[in-house]
């Protein structure tokens, strides 16, 4: 039962310091020792809590009802709970979980090991490839960002022209198969540059370099020619071959799916927006560092961002300080659709909060801020079950003691589905253990 904040605390960190003397010693491939969640059998209901919708709506005294993972009702006061498992949220704050939308959590562990290192194929063009199949749901990096609130991902493979298919999972699981919410969620494309680069390391010269992209673009264009050229070959003849890269294309070319295109300079974002309205493609722009120079473009054919993090230097040494950190208000301004990741690698992922936060600091409404890792990300990613407290919703979300966005406040319990997760982390482990070596020594009590 939740009593109160403090309690809920008290408990987490007894969960915690009992998992130092189970800890094992660690391994570079990354073996969690968080249980996944059992399945919700029965309805709870939270009530006395605020919650925050995501909607706009605040319920100072509210209660929120979940069964069979869904939720069934969020309510002022206190609901009619026939048998549910009743939980004081008194003190306590709702919010719904967070969530990573460009992100390679469970491809990788630690970088510097090439062994714990599974984001990339050989390749230029493997659209046959799926995020989700080389996931680790063992990786304790999935656990360090569950505990900052983060239950969501959208998973991209990397490498190459087309990369693969991008998977949309939740951080909890036996299985890739457990974790997996659509393991085929988008076609990935990076755009190749469109000018050369002018700096002291490139060895190559502004002419070899616009060989070059020349010829890359050339090639994206003929993937798509050639896939299309199949799809209408084997729609008049069942007989052509099967050719499981194309199939794999099938979905974005029939634009029953989006094409998530890794694009950050004006002129990737204009010319990846260029080709895909003459082809008819449903495109999503992946990074957009300068979108907000594109904005109008970007708003009048409603082509959505996911901005790859602010937490970079500028691009140009004549910039602002803080241009990378304005770039989501004049998103907002410009009326573009977007949401926020973290740009940091999957060892930062957990910060993508704090992100967010970055952006709420210089200028962003606090509300939209809270949407560009919440509703607005589930928007864009097509994720309708998630990003907001609703009735027929995922019961996917957290309880907090404060604002999420704020670097001090605590997640103190989540729900994945339904399920409780183990908040419990490596991190967490090693703090207590530290902390128990410094009460050895008397230097702290």
């Amino acid at each position: 039962m939740m009593r109160s904040t403090t309690m809920i605390r008290s408990q987490l960190m007894h969960v915690a310091a009992a998992a130092v003397w189970l800890i094992a010693p660690a391994t570079v491939l990354g073996q969690s020792r968080e249980v996944p969640a059992p399945v919700q059998d029965r309805m709870v209901v939270i009530h006395s809590a605020t919650i925050h919708t995501g909607t706009g709506a605040v319920l100072e005294n509210g209660s929120i009802a979940f069964a069979d993972g869904v939720i069934t009702g969020v309510t002022a006061g206190m609901p009619d709970v026939g048998d549910a498992m009743v939980i004081d949220g008194s003190g306590i704050h709702i919010y719904p979980g967070l969530i990573a939308s460009e992100t390679n959590l469970g491809l990788t562990e630690v970088g510097a090991v090439d062994v714990t290192n599974d984001y990339t194929e050989l390749g230029r063009v493997k659209p046959e490839v799926r995020a989700a199949v080389a996931i680790n749901p063992d990786s304790d990096l999935l656990s360090v960002c569950r505990a900052n609130g983060i239950l969501t991902a959208h998973v991209l493979p990397s490498g190459g022209l087309v990369s693969g298919r991008s998977s949309l999972v939740r951080l909890d699981g036996w299985t890739w198969e457990d974790m997996a919410i659509d393991d085929t969620a988008g076609l990935v494309v990076s755009w190749p540059r469109t000018e050369p680069i002018n700096s002291r390391w490139m060895r190559r010269s502004a002419a070899e370099q616009r060989k070059e992209i020349a010829e890359d673009l050339k090639r994206v264009e003929q993937v798509f020619d050639d896939a299309a050229a199949y799809l209408v070959a084997r729609e008049n003849d069942p007989a052509v071959k099967t050719d499981l890269r194309y199939e794999a294309m099938a979905p974005a070319l029939r634009g029953e799916q989006p094409i998530y295109v890794r694009a950050s300079s004006m002129g990737q974002i204009e010319s990846a927006v260029g080709w895909a309205l003459r082809r008819g493609l449903r495109i999503v722009i992946v990074g957009g560092h300068q979108a907000d120079r594109v904005a109008p473009l970007l708003a009048r054919h409603d082509i959505p961002v996911i901005l790859g993090g602010l937490h970079r230097l500028p691009a140009r040494r004549h910039s602002a300080f803080d241009e990378p950190f304005t770039v989501p208000l004049r998103l907002h301004e410009a009326g573009v659709r977007f949401c926020i990741a973290s740009g940091a690698g999957a060892a930062h992922e957990r910060n993508l909060n704090h992100v967010a936060a970055t952006a709420a600091a210089y200028g962003l409404p606090k509300e939209a801020a809270l949407a560009a890792v919440t509703r607005s990300a589930a928007e864009i990613l097509g994720l309708t079950s998630h990003g907001t407290l609703e009735a027929g919703k995922a019961a996917t979300f957290i309880i907090t003691d404060g604002d999420p966005l704020e670097i001090t406040t605590n997640t103190l319990e989540a729900f994945i589905d339904g399920r409780r997760i183990d908040l419990g982390s490596r991190h967490k482990a090693l703090y207590e253990k530290y902390r128990e070596k410094y009460r050895q020594l008397g230097i702290v009590d």
